[in-house]
């Protein structure tokens, strides 16, 4: 992939963005606690911060809850006692759809409609919440496929007779071409081979590079290459954070 050619072809930057202040964290977690019906608890009293445009890599055992801290950010699931804070509101007075136009979810298994792949990267547009934006052209779409070495793909073709990497790099670019504020990725790099692999974490960098919060559970080690990155790793109900 050339250097660049995402954040040309498709983020926008939110570099000269106001800014919600300067020591303001995107996620502040204080005394969270969640636990499944059942009694297994994922977070005990947990309090820490997510730093606003910066890269966040979540670690820590299987089952241990990752996926659910995850979705507890965007309000697919609902924490028990404590709070959580997105940019300095809290999170259970915001509205699920309007939250989630800000911070998307991409989990692990890419889940793809049978819908050609012009259709499925314009899927976010149908939405009414998008309604005001412009959607890209097909030269713009042409563009971000190459970004991300799939030049070679028509936007005619099945979206669901694509490659398990294929698919896992268009759900990404169809995630960002509506412009989160943050990227919630679930292991989005899990099964692929080496090549879809380099291009997802290379995607994911530039985004953040653009000014796009990125917190991105990771099992295989990765750490971004062209930025320093937070690491989270969760076990036993506890958050450990190393800056």
């Amino acid at each position: 992939m050339h250097k660049g050619a995402i954040g040309d072809s498709l983020l926008k930057s939110r570099k000269d963005e106001s800014q919600v202040g300067e020591d303001m964290p995107c996620f502040e977690f204080n005394e969270v606690s969640f636990t499944w019906p059942g009694g297994r608890t994922i977070l005990h009293r947990q309090s820490f911060t997510l730093p606003e445009g910066g890269f966040t890599l979540v670690r820590g055992p299987s089952g241990a809850g990752k996926s659910t801290l995850l979705r507890l950010m965007n309000r697919l699931e609902e924490s028990g006692d404590g709070e959580i804070l997105y940019r300095g509101k809290k999170l259970r007075n915001l509205e699920p759809t309007a939250l989630r136009q800000q911070v998307a979810y991409l989990q692990q298994t890419p889940v793809i409609p049978d819908r050609s792949v012009r259709e499925i990267l314009l899927l976010p547009f149908a939405f009414r919440i998008n309604s005001g934006k412009t959607s890209p052209s097909d030269d713009a779409l042409y563009k971000m496929l190459g970004a991300v070495q799939m030049d070679d793909i028509g936007l005619d073709e099945s979206g669901i007779a694509l490659s398990g990497g294929q698919r896992q790099r268009l759900s990404l670019l169809r995630t960002l071409v509506a412009g989160p504020r943050v990227l919630l990725l679930d292991e989005p790099t899990a099964s692929l081979d080496s090549e879809s692999r380099r291009c997802v974490e290379d995607m994911t960098e530039a985004a953040c590079r653009q000014g796009t919060t990125v917190v991105m559970i990771t099992h295989d080690g990765f750490t971004p290459k062209t930025l320093p990155a937070v690491e989270i790793t969760l076990a036993d109900g506890r958050v450990s954070v190393c800056r």
